[in-house]
């Protein structure tokens, strides 16, 4: 092989993301609370193939996220395949749904980008979305054979926030981060510079309809439609002092509703190519993707999985952390990005203090919202964005997923 042929297969083979966008994320009980996340994921849908004017047709394969199968269960089931159907795809079109709890939309996004590696598809779709305001209460399986004199005991799935014969995951978190040497006092301090970041970046038109967010518009017969176009869940005006005086949560040492997200509505959508169809259809890639990588550990480590990926997918690429220009650490807890921070850095102050200057610069999930099928795919594009406003850079996200999974992504953005 020449050189010539040589860098055409390395081209046609990288991949790059062309078009990313999210809709606002609605708080739990708020602006979205009635609408199904498949009609959301239709919507992300629709939005970005329409932003680089690609057509339906073109998709190959969509991947499509979610963590809460009983809301989507409410619409039966193949999320996925309704949600491309309602997106306008033609119905030879091929998706499928994958719950991998918070990891969903950016496994969906790694999944794609694995088959066009591979060179057996050129686009492809990562797709996250989730109303946990409509997850339904569950009636027990014996009522529907018959039950005798007594009440009935309807199970919450979101009460406690764990799984069946494991701790909640806040017990977990709050456990593994105090073993790390992280306090509740500096997860409240991450939870309020969290909220400080959102609302800096807002003020300053970081978050805008027709970049990383699309404007909501949900009719209402012949009522006016409901329109959301900014992320309900942020709250500015908190204070260290009202974060401190918050009870901890499911038997938690240390974590609260303040140093955590919501159970927040929203999707997300990334669409991505080879580098060679893109260049074909004369679209600017918004970023390369370089490496995306699965993990999985013991599983009450939940808070400790971001780091260890970070460090695993730094290791697959040979890029070295001083490389790096942005980190996204999901906020499943405020605990997360601390914990990771103090496993990159081996535990020393002033490296640690670095690379928390660079993570989450404009807040994260405790500010903006954690749908939690629709996070993994959020958080890379909202990365992908602030390096594109800083002219370019790589960055690095990760996020974790219930009983102590993880997905983790290395992007690069060319200078404008």
């Amino acid at each position: 092989m020449d050189k010539g042929e040589e860098g055409e297969a390395m081209e046609k083979n990288d991949v790059v993301v062309v078009s990313a966008v999210r809709t606002p994320y609605g708080k739990f009980g708020g602006t979205l609370k009635d609408v199904p996340s498949i009609d959301l994921g239709a919507m992300v849908i629709r939005e970005v193939l329409q932003r680089v004017k690609v057509r339906g047709e073109e998709v190959e394969e969509t991947y499509y996220g979610v963590a809460v199968p009983g809301e989507v269960g409410l619409e039966t089931d193949v999320p996925a395949r309704q949600a491309t159907l309602k997106a306008g795809l033609p119905g030879d079109s091929v998706s499928i749904t994958l719950d991998r709890a918070c990891c969903s939309s950016m496994a969906a996004v790694r999944l794609g980008y694995r088959a066009i590696k591979a060179g057996e598809i050129e686009i492809a779709l990562g797709v996250g979305a989730e109303n946990m305001s409509r997850t339904p209460l569950v009636v027990p399986p014996y009522v529907r054979w018959g039950s005798r004199l007594g009440s009935i005991e309807l199970w919450d799935g979101l009460f406690g926030l764990g799984y069946k014969g494991f701790n909640p995951v806040s017990v977990d978190t709050g456990e593994v981060a105090l073993e790390y040497g992280i306090s509740r006092e500096d997860q409240d301090r991450w939870a309020y510079g969290s909220q400080m970041k959102y609302a800096k970046a807002f003020k300053e038109g970081k978050f805008v309809i027709g970049e990383e967010l699309m404007r909501v518009e949900i009719p209402q017969g012949k009522r006016p439609p409901i329109i959301l176009e900014q992320d309900e869940f942020p709250k500015p005006d908190t204070t260290l002092e009202r974060l401190s005086k918050l009870p901890l949560v499911y038997g938690s040492p240390t974590v609260t509703a303040g140093n955590a997200p919501g159970l927040d509505t929203g999707a997300s959508a990334i669409l991505i190519m080879s580098e060679k169809k893109a260049k074909e259809k004369g679209l600017k890639p918004l970023a390369r993707i370089v490496s995306m990588i699965a993990t999985a550990t013991t599983p009450r480590l939940i808070a400790a999985i971001p780091g260890f990926t970070i460090q695993r997918v730094l290791e697959k690429t040979g890029i070295g952390l001083d490389q790096i220009d942005l980190i996204e650490v999901n906020e499943a807890f405020a605990a997360m990005p601390l914990v990771s921070a103090k496993i990159l850095s081996n535990g020393d102050p002033e490296k640690m203090k670095s690379i928390l200057e660079k993570t989450n610069v404009n807040g994260g999930a405790i500010a903006i919202g954690h749908p939690v099928g629709a996070s993994g795919a959020r958080i890379l594009l909202t990365m992908i964005y602030e390096l594109r406003r800083r002219g370019g850079g790589i960055g690095v996200a990760s996020i974790c997923g219930g009983l102590a999974q993880g997905e983790g992504a290395i992007v690069q953005v060319e200078g404008r």
